[in-house]
């Protein structure tokens, strides 16, 4: 339950910081990213509390995490990069217990 506060409680701080003029569209982009865990409906079983999601799910790749760097870099997307980094950083955070 800690973890899925995170998802929501993280990025809403970024936009209170960082996005305060268009808060609303900022924090909608960064809440929809979380629909990268999609990709979880592709294991069995669906869920797992002592998996960690970072090199097991298909979007949750190394590969994957890269590309999600490089969607920060460009304005036009620099919103979903953050997300999905984000996204991927909290559940790397799983893995550590």
């Amino acid at each position: 339950m800690f973890h899925i506060a995170l998802h929501l409680l993280v990025p809403a701080i970024l936009v209170a910081l960082l996005y305060r003029d268009n808060w609303k569209f900022a924090y909608l982009v960064l809440i929809a990213t979380m629909l990268v865990d999609l990709d979880h409906l592709l294991a069995v079983p669906i869920y797992d509390p002592n998996r960690c999601s970072i090199g097991f799910h298909p979007l949750h790749q190394p590969l994957m995490i890269m590309l999600y760097a490089g969607l920060s870099v460009f304005p036009k997307t620099r919103l979903i990069g953050f997300g999905l980094l984000i996204h991927m950083a909290l559940d790397a955070l799983d893995c550590l217990s």
